[in-house]
């Protein structure tokens, strides 16, 4: 009996001890803090954070005439001049089976007085993850407007159902297109 109590009073002592020398565990709630260099990083397929709607988009060489409805293949670059990651199916991970956060660049037309017409727009997505400062050389399908005339040719950025970039304070880029029968 005697020795069940010391070795009772041994474990115990040892227990006590062993508490002692754990390190004092902090619990921190704030989040990782990022430097300066370190992009914003959204891993899941979603809405880019406003920040992140800022491009640079430019023609290689834009069509000065096309006919009524004619369909074009154009070369356009994209730079990404934001801080953060544009993941090519709007996240590291998308499961989706449409193309919602998806990240493309897309044409809008603008009639004489600049205002924007119905026709057809084209989109396609970016063809691989830009991070920022990257840029890219792609294709682009353009419709020409079905009625002849005067025409503005407007390249954007667009995060599929979500935002045109333009709309967010980037910058687009514009070239006249004349529309003929």
């Amino acid at each position: 009996m005697k020795c069940r109590i010391i070795f009772f009073a041994a474990a115990f002592a040892c227990g006590i001890v062993m508490s002692a020398c754990k390190p004092a565990t902090t619990k921190n709630t704030a989040a990782p803090a990022q430097s300066a260099n370190t992009p914003a990083v959204s891993r899941t397929a979603g809405p880019l954070p406003d920040k992140g709607f800022s491009a640079q988009i430019s023609f290689h060489d834009p069509p000065v005439k096309l006919r009524m409805g004619q369909k074009e293949t154009i070369m356009v670059k994209v730079k990404n001049t934001s801080d953060v990651i544009w993941w090519q199916r709007g996240g590291e991970t998308n499961d989706r089976s449409d193309n919602k956060f998806y990240i493309a660049v897309g044409n809008r037309w603008l009639d004489k007085d600049g205002k924007r017409t119905s026709d057809v727009e084209g989109h396609n997505g970016i063809p691989k993850d830009l991070r920022p400062g990257e840029e890219t050389d792609m294709t682009l399908l353009i419709t020409a407007p079905k009625e002849p005339g005067e025409y503005t040719i407007e390249l954007d950025m667009v995060q599929e159902a979500v935002s045109w970039f333009g709309d967010k304070g980037s910058h687009t880029t514009k070239a006249k297109v004349t529309g003929v029968k």
